[in-house]
């Protein structure tokens, strides 16, 4: 196979999870940067006009639902289809949803449309970033590198996307963006089904199928929310804060089963369960901040910047695009200084990359507390402020998501590798969930609160930053020799 050429090549199958990835990520933070501005605008501007607090719980329920859907996703493809039909089938559900989300003028279709992209969306994510840690089966510094490769796929798309997207939803008409990120979805499904042929041996279906019970409890859970939201027995906000106490509860359940219950398992597999929830945390807590970019920076962006550039006013989505310029400038950088510092033996530990990440997203808030001193004034900031936030969090995203991500495919137990995949992408809809809710704060009755809130952020951020580097040594202990 070709994952077994010499160091200085990758497998193509590589590539043919990274035009596939390009495209969903184009389809999903496309439809993402202009999901909360549809859902807050008011509807003079064709939008749904819907208050802050409302349009901020159902973008993170929307955002953490599309995250927290890879568990079960994980576990269809561990169990029932294979990691590869996985990806089909959840690539063609992402792309119905967006279809729905196109049709204009009949919101209950609209809403359907963001359930079918999140149901789509759970199945493809987790099992396609598995399918890249198998195409390395020796590990070490080339398959961090081959996951920044693929994290350059995930970038390039979501820059696509949101420049093509958020020009179309915010210039043209919101919907024609919505059928923009269909286009984009079906030529991922395309890319996927004609160059499969490199991904033999990969992802194929299990032996012996998986009793079907999760998924009914799934299911359960599904309908019971959507029955609680019907009746009116919950609004947004209240489901959304539900929903974080429900993601919180699965999460430690999970690892609780897994790293201390199942017998199977021996003492360093569950000591590296272990590790992994530490991880977990740092992850949750990470993204909570970084995804504020789709939430509240994209309203501070939208009330509080100055945008006109020679008399033409910039779509306040656009900013989000600077994360995913800078991700394509400095990704092949650090995944080449990786493999450098590795040769030298002075290669950082994971959990000091950890800390480091977490500790460049919190300076990014601090950068944004100044920031709102002067949006507390009426005074509207000039556009570098924003872009130097997301150059710290795209540099903190860098050192550790691609690194998070493969580590997880380091320390998986076997039996559990997809289903612990989906438990990196729940630490994501965690803090998706936190980012929505948090973004509802951000009222234009509430602009006095707003420095002390991006500074609560930075602190988080930093501190747990800072506990992780001190901490790195029993954590790289109980990683059992994995680096």
């Amino acid at each position: 196979m070709e994952s077994t050429v010499t160091n200085q090549k990758h497998p193509r199958g590589l590539y043919v999870l990274f035009f596939t990835e390009m495209w969903e990520r184009f389809s999903y933070y496309g439809m993402r940067a202009i999901l909360l501005l549809y859902l807050i605008k008011s509807a003079a501007d064709g939008a749904l006009g819907l208050p802050e607090d409302t349009g901020g719980a159902i973008y993170g329920l929307y955002t953490s639902s599309v995250y927290l859907l890879t568990l079960p996703g994980g576990w269809i493809a561990d169990n029932m289809l294979g990691q590869k039909k996985a990806i089909l089938w959840g690539g063609i559900v992402i792309m119905i949803g967006h279809i729905l989300l196109a049709v204009p003028g009949n919101n209950a279709i609209f809403f359907a449309g963001l359930c079918t992209v999140a149901i789509g969306t759970g199945l493809l994510k987790p099992n396609i970033s598995s399918i890249v840690g198998n195409l390395y089966p020796e590990g070490g510094a080339r398959r961090d590198a081959g996951f920044s490769i693929f994290y350059i796929g995930i970038n390039l798309g979501s820059f696509l996307g949101m420049t093509v997207v958020g020009y179309l939803g915010e210039k043209v008409g919101w919907h024609y963006g919505f059928g923009a990120a269909a286009i984009a979805m079906f030529l991922g499904v395309v890319a996927f089904r004609l160059n499969s042929k490199h991904l033999a041996g990969l992802g194929e279906p299990p032996e012996v199928k998986g009793s079907p019970t999760f998924l009914y409890v799934v299911a359960g859970a599904l309908v019971l929310m959507a029955t609680l939201v019907l009746t009116g027995f919950l609004d947004a906000v209240e489901l959304a804060n539900v929903m974080g106490y429900v993601i919180v509860g699965i999460t430690i359940l999970y690892f609780a089963y897994i790293g201390l219950l199942d017998k199977s398992l021996s003492v360093v597999e569950k000591k590296r369960v272990g590790v992994l929830f530490i991880f977990f945390i740092g992850a949750a807590l990470f993204w909570s901040g970084f995804e504020q970019a789709g939430s509240s920076l994209t309203i501070f962006a939208d009330r509080h910047t100055d945008r006109i550039i020679g008399g033409w006013e910039m779509p306040a989505s656009w900013f989000q695009t600077a994360n995913a310029f800078f991700i394509l400038v400095f990704s092949a950088p650090i995944g080449a200084l990786w493999i450098y510092l590795n040769r030298k033996k002075i290669n950082p530990y994971v959990p000091v990359k950890f800390g480091l990440g977490l500790i460049q997203m919190g300076f990014g808030f601090f950068i944004m507390y100044w920031a709102a001193q002067y949006a507390v004034e009426g005074i509207q900031v000039g556009l570098g402020w924003l872009v130097f936030t997301y150059l710290f969090h795209t540099l903190g995203e860098l050192f550790l998501s691609p690194v998070g991500l493969s580590t997880y495919t380091k320390l998986a137990p076997k039996k559990y590798y997809s289903q612990m995949m989906g438990l990196w992408f729940v630490a994501a809809s965690l803090g998706n969930l936190i980012a929505g809710l948090f973004s509802g704060n951000f009222s234009e009755d509430n602009v006095a609160e707003m420095p002390a809130l991006f500074l609560q952020v930075c602190l988080f951020g930093v501190g747990f930053g800072i506990l992780m580097i001190l901490f790195y040594k029993p954590l790289k202990n109980w990683m059992g020799g994995i680096e």
